[in-house]
């Protein structure tokens, strides 16, 4: 057999950028949640095999499926019209009939998909143990606004520790939209409002909620893609949505976010691989609520060792950066100032103070190749300036053998190498022949408050 050098390095590099997160999200309570126009879908097959393999990395699952359009057909079927209130079902005793029978058909497709395992070659190995309950004690929702919803229901509890016990025993949990009071009634839920409270009373790592309309709206009224908030940028949002679906869809991810679920997805379903690409790239292909911040600037540590060189090590190779050996990076890692995103470092730089002269060496600012046209040198470059006069820096220095012209444009004048602290000036190389810039940022002490 022949093999494409550039095909096997393709697949190497694809392994090496996915394995952090093969990592990273072993072990860890995800929740899926999508609605019932996925079960019609041609390749739905495709997302449930999907969510086979992630169950095979050791990602604990909690699917919530919806039935709207499977109600509906079972209501055609009868001849009868489906009622709603406010967007919300009137389910008398004939549409219960028909929750119940659209449930038992969607839990059965999902559930045979499931049982071909990883891939559509049923082997017994790969079979997926799935589990369902009456995990969820509910109530009717009442009369509202004078209207009886009847077999309508919300969540008055859920179980989580029977939820708890089936993950911990290697089943995949799979919830339909139904509720259970203590006197033996059945309830018509909302998915996403199962979907939520499962999140929260598991305090899942994610909840993972597939889409089948476009996401949300800015002040612009442009749709939002590809982008990364906090739970406050989040709660910012909720007035520019088009209308009443949206904004309790947005209302109910804030609340779900603020009741301790860090991250939740809300992702386009019919994006072929969606999972994958929202959980296994840098960037996902969707919109993420974080409570806490995504990305952050933060002083080094010795366990940021490991990132600091594969980010520090190709300019390094190219001779763009002086070479530093493990050993020397740990000694020194006090002096590294690094950014991170979603627990991955794209970003660093050091600080070396001589505190005597009232100056200091910038070095080593990095930035990964995927962020370079988003600002984060001067992020970064920022951060490290309001250090320095914490620590009473007068001047910061740099040598540069390739960027000159980029600190030149942030306010560095050149110098001389007399004009550098002696200790530092017997450290020069002159057979880098590194060009030398200097700053002052007295200036922006006086400023300070």
């Amino acid at each position: 057999m022949l093999y494409n050098s550039f095909s096997n390095q393709q697949f190497v590099d694809w392994f090496r950028h996915v394995s952090p997160y093969i990592h990273a999200h072993r072990g860890l309570t995800f929740v899926v949640c999508f609605n019932g126009e996925a079960i019609y879908d041609p390749h739905f097959n495709h997302l449930i095999h999907d969510i086979a393999l992630l169950h095979s990395l050791g990602i604990r699952l909690v699917i919530v499926h919806g039935i709207r359009p499977q109600i509906e057909h079972e209501l055609n079927i009868r001849g009868l019209q489906p009622h709603y209130f406010n967007n919300i079902r009137i389910t008398d005793d004939v549409a219960l009939t028909c929750v119940k029978a659209a449930c038992g058909e969607v839990r059965a497709t999902i559930e045979s998909c499931l049982s071909m395992g990883l891939t559509n070659h049923p082997t017994i190995a790969n079979r997926i143990h799935t589990v369902s309950g009456n995990f969820i004690t509910a109530r009717p929702i009442g009369v509202r606004e004078g209207v009886d919803y009847l077999y309508t229901g919300e969540i008055r509890r859920i179980d989580a520790e029977s939820i708890k016990q089936q993950l911990d025993n290697n089943r995949l949990v799979l919830v339909s939209p139904l509720g259970y009071s203590p006197t033996g009634e059945v309830f018509n839920l909302f998915t996403a409002d199962v979907a939520s409270e499962i999140a929260i009373a598991l305090q899942a790592t994610k909840w993972i909620y597939l889409t089948e309309n476009p996401g949300l709206f800015n002040a612009k009224n442009q749709l939002i893609q590809n982008k990364v908030f906090t739970l406050t940028e989040a709660k910012t949002w909720l007035p520019y949505q088009t209308d009443s679906v949206k904004q309790t869809q947005l209302a109910q991810i804030i609340r779900t976010c603020e009741k301790g679920v860090h991250r939740i997805h809300l992702v386009n379903r019919k994006i072929e691989g969606v999972l994958l690409l929202e959980l296994f790239s840098r960037e996902g292909v969707g919109i993420m609520i974080s409570a806490d911040p995504y990305e952050n600037i933060r002083e080094a540590c010795i366990n940021d060792v490991g990132g600091l060189l594969e980010l520090i090590q190709p300019l390094e190779e190219k001779g763009i950066l002086v070479r530093r050996s493990r050993e020397k990076l740990e000694m020194e890692i006090n002096h590294f100032i690094v950014q991170e995103r979603d627990g991955t470092t794209i970003a660093c730089v050091a600080l070396y103070p001589f505190v005597e002269e009232k100056m200091a060496e910038l070095a080593c600012l990095v930035v990964h190749p995927q962020y370079q046209r988003e600002n984060r040198a001067d992020v970064l470059l920022n951060f490290l300036e309001k250090k320095a006069q914490k620590l009473g820096i007068e001047q910061i220095f740099v040598l540069t053998t390739q960027t000159a012209h980029w600190f030149r444009e942030r306010g560095f004048e050149p110098t001389n190498l007399s004009d550098l602290p002696i200790s530092r000036q017997g450290l020069y190389n002159f057979q880098r022949n590194s060009k030398l810039f200097i700053k002052s940022i007295v200036k922006k002490m006086s400023h300070m408050k």
